[in-house]
């Protein structure tokens, strides 16, 4: 069984630009770009004529930039998957997080300049991933809408990828490998936890702010919230801004030796990975330069083996939307601990790699859609 390669439009004022992603993201065999154009005035009328499913889209462009062009893209097609993509300052990563409010779905940071793009094995990396992920939810289940009429599809190129001996195989995508088995749930009793612990990526400060949103309905929540979302520096610093104002939850970066207090979020700051040290009566904020882990920094498993260490079965791990399996390994050393954890479901996922990880690896107590989450961890963590 093939699949027709994940349709592209490439949107960004910069020539140069728009030809080295093209290539780079034609590199790969299942991806195809079918049209690339300069500004979000020529992408609004690139939908009445391509069958596009991903949209990398610049945010700032002459004629009409990322922002106004945005919600005129979804409009007309209310199931694209657009990825912001903008250099990093302060004010790109604010325009960014507010992009995904408003129904983008991803963002990746590009390079400042030509020779890091074209010498970047990072960014072609995580931009391969983010298409092809959010290609392949788009089309789990058969959920894409379907071209408009007179729309131009891409050229039917079946891929495959070398089998074994020479022989063709099939093309293998995360979303085949889901077991037709629903994962087995642990059957342990949650205790109330003294320490509430998020992992997330792709998606996430969406569900984040749904969830967190929830959990503060009918006030605060006494324990403290630990968050390693997959982002940049920056990203992160804007990301709780966004939260306070989002959610109404105090949040910050965490910084290095700050004792943990009740009633905040905590949130990992880009480029590094945040952990818990006991000290006394009191946990520590750690934040370490160490070495990537799942080829991400800050990454979910050290903070959840930090967790484990700490808190013990005191814990609530939730793992929500993302790509890639971060927080199974982390999960597994915190269930071990006697802590417990908690999946967002695959249908509400917008990747369900790292819930889809601890779920199959049978570490879950609860797989739940995302707008149950919260209310769930109220109740737990209220001891109601």
């Amino acid at each position: 069984m093939s699949q027709d390669p994940i349709r592209v439009m490439v949107v960004d004022d910069s020539a140069v630009v728009r030809g080295l992603i093209t290539r780079m993201l034609e590199d790969a065999t299942d991806v195809q770009v079918v049209t690339s154009v300069p500004n979000g005035e020529a992408a609004v009328k690139a939908l009445d004529r391509y069958d596009i499913e991903v949209v990398l889209l610049d945010i700032e462009m002459p004629v009409m930039d990322g922002m106004t062009a945005l919600p005129l893209l979804l409009k007309k097609r209310p199931d694209l998957k657009v990825i912001m993509a903008s250099t990093l300052t302060l004010h790109n990563a604010d325009i960014s997080l507010r992009a995904l409010e408003l129904g983008a779905i991803d963002y990746i940071p590009k390079p400042t300049a030509t020779r890091e793009m074209t010498g970047g094995l990072d960014f072609k990396r995580e931009l391969l991933e983010k298409v092809k992920a959010l290609g392949d939810s788009l089309r789990r289940g058969g959920r894409r809408s379907p071209p408009r009429p007179g729309a131009q599809p891409a050229a039917r190129v079946p891929f495959q990828r070398p089998g074994v001996g020479g022989a063709p195989a099939a093309p293998v995508r995360a979303s085949l490998l889901t077991p037709a088995q629903p994962p087995k749930l642990r059957q342990n009793k949650i205790d109330p936890p003294d320490l509430i612990a998020i992992g997330s990526s792709t998606g996430g400060p969406q569900a984040l702010f749904k969830v967190l949103g929830d959990m503060r309905q009918g006030g605060g929540l006494k324990q403290p919230i630990v968050i390693t979302q997959h982002m940049p520096a920056t990203f992160t610093t804007i990301l709780a801004e966004h939260i306070t104002r989002v959610t109404g939850w105090p949040a910050k970066e965490g910084q290095d030796g700050e004792v943990l207090k009740g009633g905040q979020v905590y949130i990992a700051p880009g480029g590094f990975h945040m952990t818990l040290e006991s000290k006394g009566t009191e946990t520590l904020v750690r934040v370490i330069d160490g070495p990537p882990e799942n080829f991400c920094k800050p990454a979910v498993d050290p903070m959840l083996r930090s967790v484990a260490k700490v808190y013990g079965r005191r814990a609530l791990a939730v793992i929500l939307t993302g790509m890639g399996s971060d927080g199974a390994k982390g999960g597994a050393v915190l269930v071990e601990a006697g802590g417990s954890v908690i999946a967002q479901d695959e249908e509400t996922s917008v990747v369900w790699g790292m819930p889809g990880a601890v779920a199959q690896a049978g570490l879950c107590s609860a797989i739940l859609p995302v707008q149950e989450i919260g209310p769930f961890i109220r109740k737990v963590a209220a001891r109601l």
